[in-house]
């Protein structure tokens, strides 16, 4: 008898980059999720399987094997899950062999937290299994602890809206805290396609501040007001400023060089077709951007992006952060 788990993906609403110049961001929960399914193996082996990666692994008394699929990229993508079972079994205080499968309805690698989702999901999945009592806390510590694996200093935010979901105001400095936002948020994500490093991004961000500390530390200024200002939007339901926002807070984003052609077709395909606002969300140079639409408009704003070569797809903000599917 096997037990799902699952756990939201996330974009970042506001505030991405100036974050790590200890600026707010705005981080919301989606309603697209990953599920991992544990099973109990008669022997000690950990049997890992990604049906979107096409990847296959056993882990047995410490030895790692491929099984399908390329063994450096499996070795990468399933350490932090394998780590996250130890730490599970650690409580549980017994070694047991696992069948893990895991399946995504979110993009991998593009920005929207879906190693983190993974992570958390296969917490869930595995404690509930062997009937091991944690709390959400644990999830997300032992998620945060897996994620190192994977970002080296993770800031902790794919980690806690993995946890638990819903929309968290971030502050480097104060961590995290959940709004309360009962808008009703409908988003078109669109996928550029193409891959990007969160860490080059970073370091262009850098860059550009050393060289014209004068010009970008106004930049972080009017990055703090605009979440700032999204944030009281958000708890008025009032979606056009949001919007608004969203519009000013890519321009400072192009402003540093994180945006490029891909990102801009898709953004200005969006605008024109309706949307209240867009902008790219996560590190840039690539991966996806987000469109604020209300709902007549969704779909008009998604064929707008698919024609200007996005894969895009409707997300809805959640509430719910993991959870257990069926047992």
């Amino acid at each position: 008898m096997g037990v799902t788990a699952s756990a939201p993906a996330k974009v970042i609403l506001f505030g991405e980059h100036f974050v790590v110049y200890g600026e707010p961001a705005i981080v919301l929960a989606i309603d697209k999720r990953v599920y991992a399914k544990a099973e109990k193996r008669v022997d000690k082996i950990l049997h890992l399987n990604s049906a979107n990666l096409a990847l296959e692994a056993t882990i047995e008394n410490g030895v790692f094997t491929t099984e399908k699929g390329n063994p450096k990229e499996a070795k990468l993508r399933f350490e932090p899950v394998k780590t996250a079972v130890a730490k599970v079994l650690a409580k549980h205080g017994a070694a047991v062999g696992i069948d893990l499968e895991i399946s995504s309805e979110v993009p991998v690698g593009a920005g929207l937290g879906s190693s983190a989702a993974v992570i958390a999901s296969t917490t869930a999945a595995v404690s509930t299994l062997l009937n091991v009592n944690i709390s959400r806390e644990d999830i997300f510590r032992i998620t945060f602890e897996a994620e190192k694996i994977v970002h080296g200093t993770p800031s902790g935010v794919d980690p806690a809206i993995a946890t638990f979901g819903g929309t968290l105001l971030f502050q480097m400095d104060t961590g995290f805290r959940p709004l309360d936002i009962k808008s009703e948020i409908s988003l078109v994500i669109g996928n550029t396609g193409v891959e990007r490093s969160t860490r080059v991004q970073v370091e262009k961000v850098r860059a550009v501040k050393e060289k014209y500390p004068q010009v970008v530390e106004p930049m972080l200024r009017s990055a703090r007001e605009i979440v700032l200002r999204a944030v009281e939007a958000l708890k008025k339901d009032d979606l056009e400023t949001v919007g608004e926002l969203m519009n000013i807070n890519h321009s400072l984003l192009r402003g540093v060089g994180v945006s490029d052609d891909s990102l801009e077709w898709l953004i200005n395909a969006a605008t024109k077709a309706g949307a209240l606002g867009a902008k790219l969300t996560g590190a840039g140079g690539g991966g996806c951007m987000i469109a604020l639409s209300r709902k007549d408009k969704l779909e008009q704003v998604t064929e707008a992006i698919q024609r200007a070569g996005g894969n895009p797809f409707i997300a809805r903000k959640t509430d719910e952060g993991v959870r257990i599917e069926q047992s």
